[in-house]
């Protein structure tokens, strides 16, 4: 009898784990699991929109602001990266576009020069590094860079640093749109336009402000999986398993008690089954559910539902919860639903609905260990 128990609890505690697999387990907010090196990737296209402003233009009496002296033009990029994790990613972005040369700003005519550029970018992911990591519709991330620029026309080429914001929004799982705003700088005669002296000061930057707009799509598998709370689910493991522990030392008991009673009437088998039967019967649940532990506990519900049917009795159900746990009015509203999970079996059982009188009680703690309090009663009126 003992190894017949055994099995049981051990195929109640199976059942238990593959019910976890199952459900939706808990999960860190920060935590990922990370993917494979071809996850994650992403190209983005998009035209751009620049406003050119150097330090020469000091000396030329210009105005200072970049949208008003008239060196904007229009561009194109292109941008390939990954995410290396749900906060951080590196991205590669080649820009081409025309400028216009600095001293024709004011004169009749406005020539203009073309440019194109590369840089490398680190990128911080600020909704997921503060926010913890989900799916978005909406995602701002910041970025620093450094590359090289080249003026086409006047064969010139600099060193360029840049530093901006990059908004995505994802239409969906696999497309996005984005708008990256930026600055630049880039050293030394990048425009055309030699070093001098303006005002005893050494003139050696060429400015960039702009933006850009576009789409892009991803590649490789999008996302992360989110890491699971390990400590939250071998809590949630060790309650199961104490409540297991419980039944199983609740059915012992019983069977103790079984053998004594057998031990005493062996002559009056008839009478110890019907004793049995009049007597009441626990059934047992997890932490916090209100689905039966283990249907075992239904095989001794099932004799007292027979002999209620034959006798015409009446079925009292009443349900509890451990009080160490939860509030009144949840262990009120949680042994309630605990004690119709129990009608409903009798019901299945064959026993009339109007023959059950149910109802919850709430937490207690008169059993101990206290997994014992988890129970629902049944038993004759």
């Amino acid at each position: 009898m003992k190894k017949f128990i055994m099995l049981l609890a051990f195929c109640g505690f199976s059942a238990a784990m593959m019910a976890q697999t199952e459900e939706s387990y808990p999960t860190l907010k920060h935590g990922y699991i990370a993917n494979s090196f071809w996850d994650n990737w992403f190209i983005d296209a998009g035209v751009s929109h620049l406003a050119f402003y150097s330090d020469q233009e000091h000396g030329q009496g210009l105005n200072k602001d970049p949208f008003w002296t008239g060196r904007r033009s229009w561009g194109f990029e292109i941008s390939l990266g990954k995410w290396v994790t749900p906060g951080f990613g590196l991205r590669v972005k080649g820009q081409g576009a025309w400028g216009t040369q600095v001293n024709s700003v004011t004169g009749p005519e406005n020539p203009t020069f073309n440019q194109w550029s590369m840089s490398v970018q680190p990128m911080l992911n600020l909704t997921n590094l503060f926010g913890g990591y989900k799916q978005r519709w909406w995602e701002i991330s910041i970025y620093g860079g450094a590359g090289f620029i080249r003026n086409n026309d006047y064969d010139a080429i600099a060193p360029l640093f840049e530093v901006g914001v990059f908004n995505t929004w994802n239409i969906t799982k696999r497309f996005h749109i984005n708008l990256d705003v930026y600055a630049r700088m880039a050293d030394s005669n990048f425009d055309g336009v030699e070093q001098e002296h303006y005002q005893h000061k050494i003139v050696d930057r060429d400015n960039i402000i702009g933006f850009s707009a576009g789409i892009g799509v991803n590649l490789g598998k999008v996302g992360w999986d989110k890491a699971p709370d390990m400590d939250a689910i071998l809590a949630n493991h060790k309650a199961q398993i104490d409540a297991l522990n419980a039944t199983i030392a609740a059915l012992e008991a019983e069977n103790a008690d079984l053998k004594k009673k057998l031990a005493e009437k062996p002559k009056e088998v008839v009478k110890t089954v019907t004793e049995f039967a009049t007597t009441s019967v626990s059934v047992f649940f997890n932490i916090n559910k209100s689905e039966i532990a283990s249907r075992k506990d239904l095989v001794n519900v099932k004799e007292l539902a027979e002999y209620a049917k034959a006798n015409g009795k009446t079925v009292v159900v009443t349900g509890y919860c451990d009080s160490a746990t939860g509030s009144v009015e949840y262990n009120q509203a949680l042994s309630e639903r605990r004690a119709e999970t129990v009608v409903n079996e009798l019901v299945e059982m064959g026993v009339d609905r109007d023959k059950i009188e149910a109802s919850g009680q709430g937490g207690v703690a008169d059993l101990e260990p206290y997994p014992y309090n988890r129970r629902v009663i049944v038993s004759l009126k």
